[in-house]
């Protein structure tokens, strides 16, 4: 646990290691508090390791060149190039300086603002410590926030203003018409995405950017919305203050999870229904999705209007399913929407290395061989066939297992070359026909082969049964034309089984 705040921590009596934690405020030095300043100072007197999170900070630019910070200060300024994102860089300083103070004893963490604004590594180093035997101090320190509000000239709780992150605004303030402070507005590129998360803003649409309060060259403006990324140079001194929205981010998809709330309250039949009984709904709404997607044909620029706003529709039965069980997640304290779309964003950026990180991937099998490799190293699943569900349709999931050996060089090819027919379906007799092996077995050869192609077995077979379904209506309405009986149908002449060489 941490322990209670103190200007001047003592050792601790039961002889701990300890990290201290201070804040250097939101400018220079002169905004630094006198606790601050005096554990800065114990800590040099006392050969303390002293960490700065950054040296790009007008405070401990100053304490490193005044040498205040000590005879060898460190900084993580390297770790923000060498990391694959921002939580493996919070991630590695939390690491480091758990190791340090186990070492040494004692370690003092020096941050921009305050401690407990916007700073994950000390989220992660108060989550960690206990487990580790290591105690946390903080001493606080101005925030930037605090200088916003003298700049604005308002009461933030008086306002109900809502500090947000400008890196993730647009999940971040969804739903929200402000007022909003958004923070962390490091780069041009990331007002850009503030901006642009408007699609259409209001005539009147306006926000103030704070730059570089506290600083010789401080800067606030009240511009239009469409200015936002083009008054200033932005960096990590940066913030945007929205006093309100016109239109609230993401509005349409926060009007359809409100829809969906208000009918699970107001509408008998949607109070009750659980995850277990909407399934078969999700799994219909997929197939009626794909069945539209497929209509727009292999040209979709092409594609009628009417074939286009279809497939719109299905899709949006298919997210509203989603929505559905967020909510009922949400009711029972499982998680939210907002949980659901982190959580696959982060996913995305962790299995895209080649995209986010230094992997080398050259070619589409490169990418689908380090995707299945983090799979399994992140589910902990020892064997390559884990997690394929068994409630699949079948030649969905004779394709979906094809994938998987491709991934690691036991696909359907690689087998033919090996053994051709023989390995592939594991009939042992060699001759590679259908004659030759069982019956399920053929089926599910055919469905690897074809997967192993690059085509969709569970798709073709589907449209196959589609112009089956044509010619069978087709047979009969030509006997109802020719006034043969309907009780006596002719049966339709099945194709001859291919061969499998």
């Amino acid at each position: 646990m941490d322990r209670p705040i103190s200007p001047k921590p003592d050792a601790d009596p039961a002889g701990a290691p300890v990290i201290e934690i201070v804040g250097l405020g939101p400018a220079g030095v002169d905004l630094m508090t006198v606790a601050a300043t005096g554990a800065l100072r114990r800590a040099v007197d006392s050969d303390t390791a002293v960490c700065l999170r950054t040296s790009r900070h007008p405070a401990a630019a100053e304490l490193l060149a005044s040498g205040a910070a000590g005879r060898d200060p460190m900084t993580f300024d390297d770790r923000y190039s060498s990391e694959t994102s921002f939580e493996a860089v919070y991630e590695s300083i939390a690491t480091f300086l758990l190791e340090v103070a186990l070492r040494q004893g004692r370690a003092l963490y020096c941050v921009p603002g305050s401690p407990l604004v916007a700073e994950r590594a000390v989220e992660l180093l108060r989550a960690k410590a206990p487990s580790c035997g290591v105690q946390v101090d903080v001493v606080p320190g101005l925030s930037f926030c605090d200088l916003a509000w003298t700049r604005l000239g308002l009461d933030p709780i008086t306002a109900g203003v809502r500090l947000v992150d400008g890196a993730s605004f647009a999940t971040s303030a969804a739903g929200d018409h402000g007022p909003l402070l958004v923070a962390q507005c490091w780069s041009n590129s990331v007002l850009s995405n503030v901006k642009l998360s408007i699609e259409v803003p209001a005539a009147d649409q306006s926000a103030t950017v704070l730059h570089h309060l506290g600083l010789e060259d401080e800067t606030v403006l009240e511009v239009a919305w469409e200015e936002i990324d083009r008054c200033v140079g932005a960096d990590h001194l940066t913030s945007v203050f929205i006093e309100h929205l016109s239109a609230p981010v993401a509005g349409d998809l926060v009007q359809l999870a409100e829809t969906v709330s208000f009918l699970r309250r107001k509408c008998p039949w949607d109070r009750e229904q659980s995850h277990r009984s909407l399934v078969r709904h999700l799994l219909e709404e997929s197939y009626e999705a794909i069945e539209a997607l497929e209509a727009l044909g292999e040209e979709p620029a092409q594609a009628s209007p009417e074939r286009v706003e279809h497939a719109e529709e299905e899709l949006g039965d298919l997210l509203c399913q989603i929505m559905f069980h967020a909510t009922l997640a949400r009711e029972e304290g499982l998680f939210e929407l907002a949980d659901i779309a982190r959580s696959v964003n982060r996913k995305l950026i962790r299995r895209h290395p080649h995209v986010f990180g230094d992997t080398v991937a050259a070619t589409a099998l490169d990418v689908v061989t380090n995707w299945e490799l983090s799979k399994r190293e992140e589910k902990g699943r020892t064997h390559l066939l884990d997690g394929v569900p068994v409630a699949m349709p079948s030649l969905a999931r004779a394709a979906t297992i094809e994938r998987k050996l491709a991934s690691v060089g036991l696909g359907w090819n690689a087998a033919r070359g090996a053994a051709r027919g023989e390995a592939a379906t594991g009939a042992g007799t060699g001759s590679g026909t259908l004659e030759d092996v069982d019956e399920g077995e053929a089926i599910v050869a055919l469905a690897r082969a074809f997967a192993a192609a690059g085509g969709d077995p569970e798709g073709a077979a589907r449209r196959a049964l589609d112009r089956l379904v044509t010619r069978v209506r087709a047979s009969e309405t030509g006997a109802s034309d020719l006034g043969a009986a309907a009780t006596d149908p002719q049966p339709l002449s099945p194709p001859s089984p291919p061969r499998l060489t």
